[in-house]
């Protein structure tokens, strides 16, 4: 089967220059933004406040001209206040559903971690399945659907850490940085007399996006380089620094994103190069570094960093 690469090129230009004229400076994020959305996959925005975040988010839903929402997580926010819930009609005489905002295709959970475990678990049903259930009846999600989440790592107090079990359900963690000086000069140009995101326009229908996730299953994948995925999330397992490994979760994460990686830069096939640039927003959270280790100033970056290193690469043609 002949995959159309040129129309995920096509693709990731316009939706890259478009969020370019509002977020300076980080088409690498913005790329693994969209190898997220390829993969019906999920992101965990890290950085300090004032980087940009809330605006990246607006910035891809307007680009795809996909239905968007905001939710700014606090410790009194309901599970219901997320998915929704069921009012009695009275004019009716029935039970009606109104829909919460995670009922839109590009979710925005605002400072995930400030809401309290009870909240932050509503989202773990539609971020793995596609759907929520209330009252026990299940309500699926409009497509294409992403969650992107954020979060400020300096900032802990009233906080709630996100447990394992929904930090692994984040296709990948990310960090924006600050711009440099001459990125940082644009922003103040760009922003003098009015906000470039109100006038932001879409350029990629989000039907365009269900068709593109089809396709990208069929970027094919070399069998050495479907097992050196395998090595090097089974290293993170056998490390010495580290207390427990990537999941199987985490594997199919790396697989899959790396054929969205490969279609996205105009090929059919994955190299053992897309693995290894995958493996930092995909593998670090996914794994924890033990007490003693992490006491020596080791973190899980740089203990992927050393398994990426050791892990032998294989020569593919």
């Amino acid at each position: 089967m002949k995959i159309p690469t040129q129309s995920f090129t096509q693709f990731s230009q316009k939706i890259q220059d478009n969020i370019a004229k509002v977020v300076i400076g980080k088409a690498d994020v913005t790329e693994m933004l969209l190898v997220a959305l390829l993969v019906e996959g999920h992101v965990l925005l890290e950085d300090v406040p004032g980087i940009g975040k809330t605006t990246l988010a607006r910035a891809m839903s307007r680009s795809l001209d996909a239905s968007f929402a905001r939710i700014q997580f606090t410790p009194d926010l309901l599970p219901s206040d997320v998915t929704g819930l069921n009012i009695y009609n009275q004019k009716d005489q029935n039970f009606e559903f109104r829909s919460g905002p995670v009922m839109n295709q590009i979710v925005l959970a605002d400072e995930i971690n400030r809401a309290t475990p009870r909240t932050q678990s509503s989202l773990l049903e539609a971020m793995q399945e596609g759907q929520v259930t209330v009252d026990g009846i299940t309500h699926p999600l409009p497509r294409p659907f992403m969650v992107i989440a954020t979060q400020n790592p300096i900032e802990l107090e009233g906080t709630f850490p996100l447990p394992e079990a929904q930090i692994d359900r984040f296709l990948m963690r990310l960090q924006l940085g600050y711009p440099n000086k001459s990125e940082e000069e644009k922003i103040l140009l760009n922003y003098q007399r009015n906000d470039p995101l109100s006038a932001l326009q879409s350029v990629v229908a989000a039907a365009k996006v269900l068709t593109l996730q089809q396709q990208v299953k069929e970027i094919h994948i070399n069998p050495d380089v479907r097992n050196y995925i395998l090595e090097v999330v089974r290293a993170t397992r056998d490390h010495p620094a580290v207390s427990l490994g990537v999941s199987p979760r985490g594997t199919l994460a790396l697989f899959k994103a790396s054929q969205a990686l490969a279609a996205l830069r105009g090929r059919e096939y994955v190299t053992p190069g897309d693995v290894q640039y995958l493996c930092p927003p995909i593998l670090t959270h996914r794994l924890n570094v033990s007490p003693q280790i992490r006491l020596r100033g080791r973190t899980p970056e740089q203990v992927v960093a050393e398994i990426t290193k050791s892990v032998p690469v294989p020569v593919v043609e």
